[in-house]
């Protein structure tokens, strides 16, 4: 072989090498962290298990994750910036509420992250489902989560011309969800009518008691205590008081976990609500 020759074929073995890692490189999925409880539920969703790098740390709370048991076979990170740095992700997915110190940090080196806000209806939590799949590299498992979650929304409705029931959402310390938020959307596309706004909510609030006790709603949809209750928030859910208004207003128990996120988290919170209503109706009859 001639010099030429010997030449011709190492440049052309060289660009097939480079044109091989050129593909690898292409196809491989981008690496995944997420610091919210509420991206977390989506990312295991849309991602390869091989791509999460790392869930937050609340993804493993059963109080406020609704993957907490899928949860425990993921890494997890305390949100820190060493130890999220130290991953090497591609992609971090933060909520605004996720330490301002770490998105800085992230920022300066030049790693990609992607900010949600709490969505407020289900088309914004739609458009978050679709930006974390496509940063995942997965649009099209973002299109099959939003189709079940529709599926679910649609199995939860009433019967046409059902009446819708008032309702009142109550976790630990009366914190209530009212109008304009994800849950308000829920609770209306399940048959119910948020008051929590006749006792002065906006978006978020506390409901007193003595305010919930003058004026009961017909439903309250209440969160779950832990056992032994070792707060007062968590003790007034069980408060004696509430059982004196209960020929007036029937109880159905909401946990707290499905009052924050969308998401996946929704298929459960349709059905709850659904449970909720059938559980009035019957208590009526």
């Amino acid at each position: 072989m001639t010099p030429l020759s010997r030449r011709t074929a190492l440049g052309a073995g060289l660009a097939v090498g480079l044109g091989a890692g050129s593909s690898r490189a292409a196809a491989r999925k981008p690496r995944l962290v997420s610091l919210n409880p509420c991206l977390d539920g989506v990312l295991v969703e849309v991602a390869d298990r091989d791509q999460i790098a790392a869930l937050s740390h609340y993804a493993r709370d059963p109080q406020q994750s609704s993957i907490a048991e899928r949860a425990k076979s993921y890494p997890i990170t305390y949100e820190s910036a060493e130890e999220v740095i130290a991953l090497r992700p591609d992609v971090v997915l933060s909520a605004a509420h996720s330490s301002p110190a770490t998105r800085a940090a992230l920022k300066r080196l030049g790693v990609r992250a992607e900010l949600f806000k709490v969505p407020n209806s289900w088309a914004e939590n739609q458009a978050d489902i679709r930006r974390i799949a496509d940063a995942a590299g997965h649009p099209e498992r973002g299109e099959a989560l939003i189709a079940r979650i529709d599926r679910a929304l649609a199995a939860s409705a009433p019967p046409p011309g059902a009446r819708p029931l008032e309702a009142l959402v109550f976790q630990p310390n009366g914190f209530a969800a009212g109008e304009g938020t994800l849950v308000d959307e829920m609770m209306k596309r399940a048959g119910f009518v948020n008051v929590a706004s006749r006792y002065g909510l906006k978006k978020w609030g506390n409901v007193s008691l003595e305010r919930l006790l003058a004026d009961p709603p017909q439903v309250l949809l209440a969160g779950q205590a832990r056992p032994d209750a070792p707060t007062w928030a968590e003790r007034m859910l069980g408060h004696p008081a509430l059982a004196s208004v209960s020929h007036r207003m029937t109880r159905a128990t909401f946990p707290e976990r499905l009052l924050y996120c969308g998401g996946p988290t929704l298929i459960d919170t349709a059905a709850t609500l659904a449970a909720a209503r059938r559980q009035v109706l019957k208590a009526r009859t």
